[in-house]
């Protein structure tokens, strides 16, 4: 479950302010899409044909760079991302049950958002922490050597912070 959309005059502010601030760069795509992501958390599909009109790009090439880029998304985010490795390393050494113990807790799967909206799920292939496999990644956090165990105290700490 995602939360509510934001509403049709938010999105069209702030795509509009990004549009403008950058649109004069070299290489403008990026940018716009970055201070849309930044301000709303993610790029509205609604955001995307105002974008190629602006630049003379097809909506198909803007939409290909937002879908390309993990960076972003055009969904609404939970508060906390949770990035579970599924890198070879993290999966020889028990990845998988890491998985099960967060989509059970939390009750989601993979690009799925807690209905509360203070978690998403979302896929990684390397955060560069092989040396402490499993590893995962929770909001700008990375934690090694991580059981089951360790994956609820984290979550339970984590809402217990908001």
């Amino acid at each position: 479950m995602n939360k509510p959309l934001t509403s049709d005059t938010t999105v069209a502010t702030a795509t509009l302010n990004a549009i403008e601030k950058n649109k004069h760069l070299e290489g403008s795509l990026l940018p716009i899409l970055h201070q849309i992501q930044h301000s709303l958390g993610y790029v509205p599909k609604e955001s995307v044909p105002s974008i190629a009109k602006a630049l003379n790009l097809s909506r198909a090439e803007v939409h290909g760079v937002v879908s390309y880029y993990h960076t972003f998304t055009d969904q609404p985010r939970g508060e906390t991302i949770i990035e579970v490795c599924r890198a070879e390393s993290c999966q020889a050494v028990g990845g998988r049950a890491i998985e099960a113990a967060i989509k059970e807790n939390l009750g989601i799967d993979y690009d799925e958002t807690t209905e509360d909206g203070k978690f998403t799920l979302e896929a990684v292939y390397c955060l560069g922490n092989c040396a402490c496999s499993p590893a995962l990644r929770m909001g700008d956090d990375i934690h090694g050597r991580v059981t089951p165990k360790k994956v609820d105290r984290l979550i339970k700490k984590q809402r217990e912070q908001d």
